[in-house]
């Protein structure tokens, strides 16, 4: 299985994406592994991070790699002028694979294009997260047993979120309906709506946030408001509070409908949420170090036979 590089989750067949799925799978039932032992993984953050770094470190050691880069662009070259370019040449003499974030759009694209290992993009921008997109993938297929026909609800930061742009890219190839619940500040951007018609995926934009709104939901999507992506303060003063979700507005909830959420939350969840039954964003935070052992895998070549005739499982 020849490398790849993990970039952008529009490129991404079905048979891709289930293929990652039923990795990450193997990899929750035996996370300790050998199968990069000898590798070094660069992880180069130029943006603030917990659980994308974290589960990207931890997914290179349970697989036997060591991990090098930086975690603030300022303690790098980057400081002293130094070009993304000359970074990912420099970075990929040390390293079998650079797992990237940053705060341009398309600069993982770019990264791709230059370095001589393979590129893993863990966010640019408000552009695309595609690792947290296959997580979600894994979390839903898990809960609902399929990716198949389901309702998705949105809810939140659908303009700058780059979770929500990556996985309604990637839900088009199983016929899902979506409800983009928004204030007219932070809607689903006319490109990716322009994307959902030329794919044929159904779906209905929605201001009020209610119990019966969301009675229907198969998944529950919430996001935060980022006020990092706001160049006004004020109009981030006027959202940041617009849809916060309670225990009591679940009493209409399917039995198997999930919450999920790719965190950090600020307020938009209230912590009367945690304890009920639909609350699944801690277990989907888990799955990130499923998911990100099979990106590992899928970049550098190692394919899901090998995983399953592992016998270095720890």
């Amino acid at each position: 299985m020849e490398r790849h590089n993990f970039v952008n989750i529009q490129k991404l067949g079905r048979e891709e994406i289930l293929y990652l799925i039923d990795m990450a799978k193997e990899f929750e039932a035996h996370p300790n592994r050998e199968l990069l032992k000898g590798r070094v993984i660069a992880t180069l953050f130029y943006e603030p991070s917990t659980r994308t770094r974290l589960s990207f470190e931890t997914a290179a050691n349970r697989l036997g790699a060591k991990v090098i880069g930086f975690t603030d662009a300022k303690v790098s070259s980057v400081s002293k002028g130094e070009t993304l370019k000359d970074t990912i040449l420099m970075v990929g003499n040390y390293a079998d694979a650079i797992v990237m974030r940053h705060y341009i759009e398309g600069a993982a694209q770019y990264a791709s294009e230059v370095a001589p290992v393979p590129i893993i993009n863990a966010g640019d921008g408000a552009h695309q997260h595609p690792s947290q997109c296959l997580l979600d993938l894994y979390t839903i297929s898990q809960t609902q047993g399929t990716l198949e026909n389901l309702n998705i609800y949105l809810v939140g930061d659908l303009k700058y979120g780059r979770t929500v742009h990556s996985l309604l890219m990637a839900m088009r190839h199983f016929n899902p309906t979506f409800h983009f619940i928004a204030p007219q500040e932070l809607a689903m951007p006319e490109e990716y709506k322009l994307y959902c018609k030329e794919n044929g995926i159904r779906y209905t934009e929605h201001e009020d946030f209610t119990p019966e709104l969301i009675a229907d939901a198969d998944i529950l999507y919430m996001t935060r408001v980022q006020k990092e992506r706001f160049s006004d303060l004020m109009e981030y003063e006027r959202v940041k509070n617009v849809y916060i979700l309670h225990n009591n507005m679940l009493t209409l909830a399917k039995p198997n409908m999930k919450i999920l959420h790719p965190l950090p939350r600020v307020n938009e969840i209230a912590y009367d949420v945690d304890d009920s039954p639909h609350a699944y964003y801690i277990q989907q935070a888990r799955n990130g170090l499923f998911a990100r052992e099979a990106i590992y895998c899928y970049s550098l070549g190692i394919t899901l036979d090998k995983v399953r005739a592992d016998k270095t499982i720890l």
